[in-house]
C-alpha cells in the first residue's frame, strides 16, 4: 500500500528494487538508452499507482466455469495531459496501462525577463471537464509550472478532485507550494528530495530529465 506523507500525496513504497531503479536514473554516469528504460520502469509505476486512487463501483461478472466474480470497474473516463516537453515521457506509460486513451499537452516556459513561468500552449480532449485527468510531468521543484498547468485544467472545467498529478521527483517546498493553491489535486510521486540548490534544481535530483531523456 501506498504512504501518506502529507494529506492527499502519495508516495511509492520505497522498497530496494525502486530505490535501484532511482540509483541508477540519478547516476550522471548512466547511458541515455538505460536512464530510457529504467525512467519508463518508474513511470508504469507511477501510472499503476494512480489508477489506484480512481473511483469504481461493483460489478459482477460471470466466469468461463459459470461461476459469479464479484469484482468492479472504473467510474468514468480518463484522459492524460502532459507539460511539454518532459512530461511527454510519461505518455507511453499511461498508454500501457490505459488503451486508446486521450492525450493533451499544455507548453509553459519561463519568461526570460520576468524568470516566470508563461502559458505557451494548450491542446486539450473537448470533454475534459467530464474526465479524470492525469497531470504528466517528471519532476516538481518550485511547482511554478504545474501550478499553472493545474489552473489551465480548472479553467477548463475540471474539478480539482478529478486531478492526478504524477511525476517521479519532488521537493518538499514544491509540495507546499502545490497543496496551498491545490489542496485536493493528488500528488502520486515516487520520490522526495531534501530540497533545491540556489538554481532551483532539485537535490540530489537528477539533473535536467527532459535532456537525458531525449538528447543524445
Amino acid at each position: 500500500m501506498s504512504s501518506e506523507p502529507f494529506n492527499n500525496v502519495y508516495l511509492l513504497p520505497q522498497t530496494n528494487q525502486l530505490i535501484g531503479l532511482y540509483t541508477i536514473i540519478r547516476d550522471k554516469n548512466t547511458t541515455r538508452p538505460n536512464f530510457i528504460f529504467y525512467a519508463d520502469r518508474i513511470i508504469r509505476l507511477l501510472v499503476e499507482e494512480g489508477l489506484n486512487h480512481l473511483p469504481v463501483q461493483d460489478l459482477t461478472i460471470e466466469t468461463d466455469t459459470a461461476e459469479k466474480y464479484e469484482g468492479c470497474s472504473f467510474m468514468g473516463k480518463i484522459c492524460g495531459v502532459s507539460i511539454v516537453r518532459a512530461g511527454e515521457s510519461m505518455e507511453q506509460g499511461l498508454r500501457d496501462c490505459c488503451r486508446s486513451v486521450r492525450i493533451g499537452k499544455i507548453l509553459i516556459q519561463r519568461d526570460e525577463e520576468t524568470a516566470q513561468p508563461k502559458l505557451f500552449y494548450e491542446k486539450l480532449p473537448e470533454d475534459i471537464a467530464n474526465r479524470y485527468v492525469f497531470l504528466l510531468d517528471p519532476m516538481l521543484a518550485t511547482g511554478g509550472s504545474a501550478m499553472m498547468a493545474t489552473d489551465v485544467l480548472i479553467k477548463r472545467g475540471v474539478k480539482p478532485e478529478r486531478i492526478y498529478f504524477l511525476n517521479l521527483i519532488c521537493s518538499k517546498e514544491g509540495i507546499d507550494n502545490y497543496r496551498a493553491q491545490f489542496p485536493d489535486v493528488k500528488i502520486v510521486t515516487g520520490a522526495i528530495d531534501k530540497g533545491l540548490d540556489k538554481n532551483k534544481y532539485l537535490v540530489p535530483g537528477l539533473g535536467d530529465f527532459g535532456d537525458r531523456y531525449y538528447c543524445i
